[in-house]
């Protein structure tokens, strides 16, 4: 529902989506870092801060119906699938929470684009 508008839009559940996968993704560096393994975390790391800039960049072309939004979708669900695919090498609950949010947000992104 858009908040100036109040009125549904057919992006609302894909800016759901990408505001919990981005959020996801920030709480999950942060939980990275404080892993003792952390320099094996580099590249999962590198694309959690990848992911969660995609999908903040989506939420800003989506919210002002920007004609390049379903590109941009689809590049967020490419760089949430990566994400994800990242994280699910580690065992930790944070890692495979995340991986299961970004799946659920490439799935939303795909269905954007």
């Amino acid at each position: 529902m858009g908040v100036l508008t109040g009125s549904s839009t057919n992006m609302d559940s894909c800016i759901d989506a990408c505001i919990k996968c981005a959020r996801a993704c920030e709480e999950c560096t942060t939980a990275c870092l404080q892993e003792p393994d952390v320099q094996a975390r580099i590249k999962c790391i590198q694309g959690l801060n990848d992911c969660a800039e995609m999908c903040f960049q989506a939420i800003a072309y989506m919210s002002r119906n920007s004609p390049s939004a379903k590109q941009f979708c689809q590049l967020c669900a490419e760089m949430c699938e990566t994400c994800a695919t990242e994280c699910e090498k580690f065992q930790d609950t944070h890692c495979q929470e995340c991986a299961k949010i970004c799946r659920e947000c490439a799935e939303a992104c795909k269905n954007m684009a």
